[in-house]
């Protein structure tokens, strides 16, 4: 696979994210946030597992096997996996599609720090202008301003520095182990089990209300679970984890979309002017390392 459609799958994962919010803020009025992580994350689960299970033979067969040291790395993934999920689940209870879609995407910030943190790379000069200009759009986005902070943004606060890990940890892992969907399918199912042990511990799971929110279970747990999920870990076996991140920002924008055609969050005027500063930095910083010739994994640098 080449990088723009590397890049191209990454946009798509993005569209689905976003209008996921108002999906995942809907499926409040019916059921309380662990109930629903647990029943999407077994839905996305069950359907994807096939393909993970052919990836896996498929890999092994070629003679890769995973270490017992990417075992703990993938625990690790999935644990910030999971919490990133409930964190954004129990946030939308008390702010806004628009917020949610704007707080969480500081992981755009969170990446390159995490990646150098743990993996020792230095992200490529043009994420340091890109990183500050995506923040600036998603801020215009929501027109200059955030409602008062509720507690709901500092749990979305949590989640972005979760999502931060889990984008650089899974970059890292599906290029050592060529296996995306698999170490996808383990996230899921180990969100899945915890959410829903969870779940019966501290609240009170009802059959009603999961079958009153089928509509949002139904498209958390195929589109931006089954599809988006897979499609990021896909793309970023061909995308640095700081590109990666600036990419994915991009659910702010389709976040604050779907809030406004659905739920009647509007866009405010200067929202469009942050839409377009997303969209030009998400073309920049793809197409300047390109121009400057680098071919393979242009964005990251070995440490000194």
């Amino acid at each position: 696979m080449n990088r723009p459609i590397a890049v191209g799958l990454l946009v798509l994962c993005t569209a689905l994210w976003g209008l996921a919010f108002v999906f995942q803020k809907g499926a409040m009025e019916h059921m309380e946030p662990l109930t629903f992580a647990g029943v999407r994350y077994w839905l996305g689960s069950f359907l994807v597992l096939p393909l993970a299970i052919w990836e896996y033979r498929r890999r092994t067969a070629a003679g890769v096997t995973i270490s017992r040291g990417q075992w703990v790395r993938i625990g690790v993934l999935s644990l910030a996996f999971f919490l990133g999920v409930w964190f954004q689940q129990v946030a939308l209870i008390t702010t806004s599609v628009t917020n949610g879609g704007f707080i969480t995407s500081l992981y755009v910030i969170f990446t390159p720090l995490v990646t150098y943190i743990m993996l020792r790379t230095r992200p490529h000069p043009i994420i340091y202008l890109g990183a500050p200009m995506a923040l600036v759009g998603i801020y215009l986005l929501t027109g200059a301003r955030l409602d008062a902070f509720t507690i709901g943004d500092v749990q979305l606060l949590a989640c972005a520095v979760c999502w931060g890990v889990q984008v650089s940890m899974l970059g890292a892992l599906v290029r050592e182990t060529g296996m995306p969907i698999f170490v996808s399918t383990i996230n899921f199912f180990a969100t899945a089990f915890l959410a829903s042990s969870l779940a019966f511990a501290l609240e009170t799971p009802q059959l009603g209300g999961m079958i009153d929110g089928w509509i949002p279970i139904l498209y958390s747990g195929v589109c931006s679970t089954a599809i988006a999920f897979t499609l990021q870990a896909i793309g970023q076996q061909y995308v640095p984890p700081a590109n990666a991140a600036i990419i994915l920002s991009g659910e702010a924008l389709f976040a604050a979309l779907g809030g406004a055609l659905l739920l009647n969050e509007r866009l405010p005027p200067v929202g469009y002017i942050g839409a377009a500063v997303i969209l030009l930095t998400i073309v920049m910083v793809e197409l300047i390392p390109a121009l400057r010739g680098a071919r393979h994994d242009p964005t990251l640098r070995e440490s000194a």
